[in-house]
């Protein structure tokens, strides 16, 4: 029986917004942990590069994996794609790969993920009229543009004033958001090593930057309402960064010597309205935890990639898991989300701590913008 396995992982750190990536250019930030995956594997003969990336808009456009992969010094027979799942885009990276592993349309694949969202640039909309007086420019870093007049307005609201209207409704309040928050800062910070084992610094940055233990959380505003319980402090910030996973069979990775990390046992995706996006990660994952033929008591390790508290909360209010075994080693909101990455991250994170662990079941999930969620089960 063919099997989707994680070989190696690397990374490059996550950048803050204007932070210390923001001037690599996207497809060089791409490129990065593949030449690093090339330089550890040299007798490794890849066959496809799988990158998820959400906004296209920049230097990442017209298929940012190709672009990578020849960037990186691949051979120019090894062709990319790029696949747009939004924040999920990521895990679903892993999931193509996964399907071409098993599927037998081959033997070693690198899957993972890009967004220099500091990077991101303004684009003109189309102009509907000869010789217009003015010329509206429209940011490309993160939600909604240029959205269809037919969709309901409560859809096509900021992800983040949509995700202060649910928390409202389902009672999360500020004091649980930042407690959230201040726990994903401290598990990243006492697991600054297991993160720096997965990174290759990039123009002199060699960790996170976005790590920040002990600040005072309650001293910000709201950031999206007036009168809203969500800050700059429980969402996650603006980030560049770029993932890539090793994927192959068992017998890519007896060739290469190396022993699996984990194992692709399942994926799903899920979808709700719009505006409850907050809420698709459930379906996607009790879906996936279906078809690898598990339940919620069987998971180790649930990384849940923190978009913000409240909706990590909202999720966990409705599963069955100790909040030990969630995103142990902290999540988005302290390392940052750099949106086309995160979920390969949490793909990749969840697969390496399993290992540390000696082995059991792992979930990796995402919300995603647009009603949508995304799950991976992985067994190590």
């Amino acid at each position: 029986m063919r099997e989707a396995l994680l070989l190696d992982t690397v990374r490059t750190p996550f950048g803050r917004n204007r932070g210390g990536l923001s001037g690599v250019r996207v497809d060089d930030l791409a490129a990065h942990p593949l030449r690093e995956l090339a330089a550890r594997h040299p007798a490794a003969v890849v066959e496809d590069v799988v990158y998820g990336n959400t906004n296209g808009a920049g230097e990442d456009n017209r298929d940012v994996a190709r672009m990578a992969a020849l960037l990186a010094g691949l051979p120019v027979t090894v062709p990319g794609v790029t696949v747009n799942r939004l924040c999920g885009s990521g895990a679903e990276a892993v999931a193509h790969a996964a399907r071409a592993l098993l599927l037998a349309d081959a033997e070693l694949v690198v899957a993972g993920g890009v967004e220099g969202m500091s990077r991101a640039p303004y684009v003109l909309p189309p102009i509907e009229s000869a010789l217009p007086r003015t010329l509206r420019l429209v940011p490309t870093t993160v939600g909604w543009r240029m959205p269809h007049p037919a969709f309901p307005p409560q859809w096509t609201e900021s992800l983040g004033g949509t995700m202060d209207r649910l928390a409202a409704e389902l009672g999360i309040g500020r004091v649980r958001q930042d407690e959230w928050a201040a726990r994903s800062h401290e598990l990243a910070s006492r697991a600054a090593g297991f993160h720096a084992a997965a990174i290759a610094p990039l123009v002199g940055v060699a960790a996170d930057e976005s790590v920040r233990p002990g600040g005072d959380l309650a001293a910000l505003p709201p950031a999206f309402t007036p009168d809203g319980t969500l800050t700059a402090g429980n969402s996650s910030p603006i980030s560049d960064g770029a993932v890539a996973v090793l994927m192959g069979t068992r017998r890519a990775a007896a060739e290469l010597g190396l022993d699996p990390i984990a194992r692709v046992a399942s994926g799903a995706v899920a979808a709700l309205e719009p505006d409850r996006f907050a809420l698709a990660p459930l379906p996607a994952i009790h879906a996936a935890l279906r078809k690898a033929g598990r339940t919620l008591a069987d998971v180790a390790v649930l990384e849940l990639n923190e978009a913000f508290a409240a909706m990590v909360l909202a999720c966990l209010d409705r599963l069955e898991i100790p909040e030990t075994r969630v995103n142990p080693n902290g999540g988005a909101l302290a390392l940052g989300h750099p949106l086309g990455a995160s979920a390969a991250r949490a793909v990749a994170d969840c697969a390496r701590e399993l290992a540390r662990r000696g082995g059991g079941v792992g979930v990796a999930a995402a919300c995603i913008g647009v009603g949508q969620g995304i799950a991976v089960v992985l067994e190590a």
